[in-house]
């Protein structure tokens, strides 16, 4: 830890948060910050006098170097001027507790430019007396924060103006390992600049795991040892705080695996909900396994033109990548399998010839036999030592052989005694959809499918580098122990995914649950490298429960319903379209789909098969009417579709939404057209779900009452109380409820609250 860097921050933000003489007179907002334009990048241009046009924010740009524990942000803020005269603005920042400002500038600015931090009861008041003059519930999701205020700069007729500002920081350390930096954001839909994110970390010790709920990563070393992270494009425009927390390694006696875990209470089930993330230190990420793999490639018919040649040049570049010491083989199938060694060969430059010359030979015709090419390839016994993978091609549903969906998912899972790791990748939209997706889900592997005329040779390929040095297998995770009160209860409950996957060089294992009780309890994290186990042991200590940790029950929420819609989807395998009719009227399956709506009323959390929810004429107090619409939608589409386009895009939503690890505040999904669909209508805020009824936000919860009670208190915006709750929510975390346009009716504390921000 840099020791001068911590007493002068330390320095600095004693002195700079000494308490000013505050007026004890009410002023008007522009008298306040001294000009027409407030300039809140984390939502926007706020216009005083509301005229247009004026000032917008173009983008932002933050770059953040973090040093041990020692971050500094630095932000450009890009603005431009539509009017046609000389505009006046004044940056006002929410910034986290314990920052201090260094540098701060703008274009042509003079040497009297200046920003500082301005004392919690300073900041109230500011956001108190511009959320009272223009009425926008915007900054009340700031409140809580403190506040930096810039002085008063201009931006050109027509033109644009940059301001640059630096902060810094000691941040927080959770549980364990892991360091937490928070970059306030609004949450707002309606913020439309880009932000691009950048940050380097350096630290004397590995970093083992980076993750955001937030917002989706890219990450890559340098070569001096920082790792750098940006915010990847497509997820620039995302609303909500830029969240970032990263684990590093600690001194040797973690057993190569560190964890770290969030964790969010749940008053109502007597417990709560928790985020596991681990990943892999030095010592064990080094220590790659060897492979053996078994090549399945479909040679029927419909494989002519490019499709088969593709494969082939695939297969010979899968083999020529292998490293000395690791084995191969090929599968080829039509009418019937045939194996291209009868057991595995080592990757030597006479048998990649050998294959070369094999795979020459093999021409297109006869029907598709896939159950007979997965015993061909599951039978032979695999090397010591190595992990068998098996890369399976298809373009097209099972026409020869043993044809039933149920009878050939049976093979993959009872049928695979050595524990092989089955990879499917589908070609064109003839393929069997879910049938390959529970084949390689029920061995450890993933599904992959590629559009008619893709480039499948790439596809492949890079399939192929995604399995580089597998790392740990066969993980699991127990809980030894569950406190002298709870010594028969299985503390952990709902864990999402239920069955661990690999790891491989580069992975981060994020898993999701509820836990029961209040009291803390171990949860050992178990691996097998080469024939050892490796086991990590975590404490999770629901005491550090937090509603700031929103995100995880949300990104639960979404897992578990996804992963019952995927039950219900299986379920459809070899049954006519007038017996899913019937299905979904008998058990288990009414509960899962009792359960699918249940989840999505109380999170807020839509998918293609529950979208109707939030539409304006939707009763969600009718249990009965919700369970039969969700019912038929699930029989006609999951259960009914196993092939073609629809059948993609349902694959597709549900992997995404099964291994969902940051938030999806749009609920977005693909249609039967492989398009964006934003279903709208429904917004998740804080812990909290709104659905859009009769023009105003209501709480998801008080939708499911048989009749809505009235509101026993009335906010208005801009008046004491109202900003008294806003405060008062700011403390949990919870101030974005009071964020939403228009009127919204919440529950606070068992009193019904209608709030009215217009």
């Amino acid at each position: 830890m840099r020791t001068e860097s911590l007493l002068r921050l330390t320095l600095a933000w004693t002195i700079l948060a000494a308490p000013p003489a505050l007026s004890q007179h009410a002023e008007l907002p522009r008298h306040l910050v001294g000009a027409r334009h407030i300039v809140l990048p984390q939502a926007r241009v706020f216009d005083i006098e509301q005229r247009r046009p004026g000032i917008r924010i173009e983008r932002v740009e933050a770059n953040v170097s973090i040093d041990e524990r020692v971050a500094t942000t630095h932000l450009e803020i890009h603005l431009l001027n539509r009017s046609p005269r000389l505009e006046e603005g004044v940056l006002l920042l929410p910034v986290p507790q314990g920052a201090v400002v260094g540098a701060f500038g703008f274009d042509g600015g003079s040497a009297e430019s200046t920003a500082k931090i301005l004392p919690a009861a300073e900041a109230r008041r500011i956001y108190d007396s511009i959320v009272a003059e223009i009425r926008d519930p915007a900054l009340l999701e700031f409140a809580g924060y403190n506040l930096v205020r810039s002085s008063v700069f201009p931006v050109p007729a027509q033109g644009k103006q940059c301001i640059r500002l630096d902060y810094e920081q000691i941040l927080s350390a959770g549980d364990g390992s892991r360091v937490d930096y928070l970059l306030p954001r609004g949450e707002s839909f309606a913020q439309g600049a880009p932000w691009r994110i950048q940050v380097r970390i350096q630290s004397q010790h590995e970093i083992a795991g980076i993750y955001s709920p937030t917002h989706e990563l890219r990450t890559r070393s340098d070569r001096n040892g920082a790792v750098e992270v940006s915010v990847a494009p497509q997820s620039r425009n995302d609303p909500g705080p830029f969240r970032l927390s990263y684990l590093h390694g600690g001194d040797g006696e973690d057993e190569g695996i560190v964890a770290s875990v969030f964790t969010y209470p749940d008053p109502s089930s007597g417990g709560g909900y928790f985020l596991l993330i681990a990943g892999l230190d030095h010592s064990l990420s080094v220590q790659a396994l060897q492979r053996e793999i078994t090549l399945v490639l479909d040679c029927s018919g419909s494989m002519t033109g490019d499709a088969l040649r593709q494969a082939k040049t695939a297969a010979l570049r899968v083999i020529a990548d292998l490293d000395p010491g690791e084995r191969f083989n090929i599968v080829a199938y039509s009418n019937q399998a045939e194996r291209f060694a009868p057991e595995a060969l080592a990757a030597s430059a006479n048998n990649r010839a050998r294959a070369r010359r094999y795979l020459e030979q093999l021409l297109p015709h006869g029907g598709t036999n896939i159950h007979d090419a997965l015993v061909e390839a599951m039978l032979p016994r695999p090397e010591r030592g190595l992990l068998p993978i098996v890369l399976f091609l298809t373009d097209g549903r099972p026409t020869v052989g043993r044809t039933a969906e149920t009878t050939i998912r049976e093979l993959a899972t009872k049928g695979n005694r050595h524990g092989r790791r089955i990879y499917t990748f589908g070609v064109g939209a003839d393929v069997n959809v879910p049938l390959l997706d529970r084949i390689a889900e029920s061995s450890r592997g993933a599904a992959t499918f590629s559009a008619p005329g893709a480039d499948l040779e790439q596809a492949l390929d890079e399939a192929f580098r995604r399995l580089q040095g597998p790392v740990l297998v066969d993980l699991r995770l127990d809980t030894p122990s569950a406190g002298p009160r709870r010594r028969n209860a299985a503390p952990v409950a709902d864990l999402m995914p239920a069955r661990l996957p690999d790891l491989y060089q580069g992975d981060q294992l994020i898993l999701l649950g509820r836990y029961l009780g209040n009291e803390a309890f171990d949860v050992d994290i178990a691996g097998d490298h080469g024939g050892d186990e490796h086991l990590f042991c975590l404490r999770i200590d629901p005491r550090g429960a937090t509603t700031r940790n929103a995100f995880v029950p949300r990104l639960w929420a979404a897992r578990r319903i996804a992963a019952l819609e995927d039950e219900i989807r299986h379920a459809g395998a070899d049954r006519e379209h007038t017996e899913i009719a019937t299905l979904l009227d008998r058990s288990p399956y009414k509960e899962l789909v009792a359960e699918i709506v249940g989840l999505s009323t109380e999170f807020g959390i839509l998918s293609e098969y529950t979208a109707f929810l939030a539409t304006e004429g939707t009763d969600l107090a009718d249990r009965e009417q919700l369970l039969e619409e969700s019912a038929t939608l699930l029989a006609g589409r999951a259960m009914a579709e196993r092939s073609g386009p629809a059948a993609l895009a349902q694959s597709f939503n549900l992997r995404t939404e099964k291994k969902r690890t940051k938030l999806n505040y749009r609920n977005q999904y693909l249609d039967d057209e492989l398009r964006k669909v934003d279903p709208g209508g429904v917004r998740q805020v804080a812990d909290r779900a709104f659905f859009r009824r009769s023009g105003r936000w209501v709480e998801s919860k008080l939708l499911e009452l048989p009749r809505l009670p009235k509101a026993r208190r009335v906010l208005s915006i801009g008046t004491p109380e109202h900003s008294a709750l806003a405060h008062r929510l700011a403390k949990e975390g919870r101030q974005g409820l009071l964020s939403l346009p228009g009127d919204t009716l919440l529950d606070i504390e068992g009193e019904l609250v209608l709030v009215k921000n217009q």
